[in-house]
């Protein structure tokens, strides 16, 4: 049974790629792998919005945390700012305006992983 103590949302707004790579990827991936937590939401969101559409290496992995069963989702107020909002529903991601879904998880007690 799902409880909320094992859902963690990796809010993921860094434009720093050696970040992404060595980091925030390397967790979320594991994490979901070997079953660290039941649920796992990635939320791409600022400049990470930029660099997942425009680093293919990225884009590889983001599908790779997709097909895995990390839910991705991204904020569409961002993704529209650098146009970017289509190239993310491409991928499979969620577009849609993240401010009250991000502060409902807060709300409810989801763990928030920050990069």
């Amino acid at each position: 049974m799902s409880s909320k103590n094992n859902k963690l949302v990796v809010l993921w707004t860094s434009g720093d790629r050696e970040v992404a790579l060595n980091m925030v990827f390397m967790y979320t991936l594991n994490a979901k792998i070997h079953s660290w937590w039941e649920d796992i939401i990635f939320i791409v969101w600022g400049p990470s919005a930029k660099l997942a559409c425009e680093d293919e290496e990225i884009r590889k992995i983001l599908g790779n945390m997709k097909d895995k069963g990390v839910i991705l989702e991204a904020c569409k107020a961002c993704a529209d700012k650098y146009g970017v909002s289509p190239d993310l529903e491409e991928m499979g991601i969620d577009v849609r305006y993240m401010g009250q879904p991000l502060t409902d998880y807060i709300k409810n007690g989801y763990h928030i992983l920050t990069f």
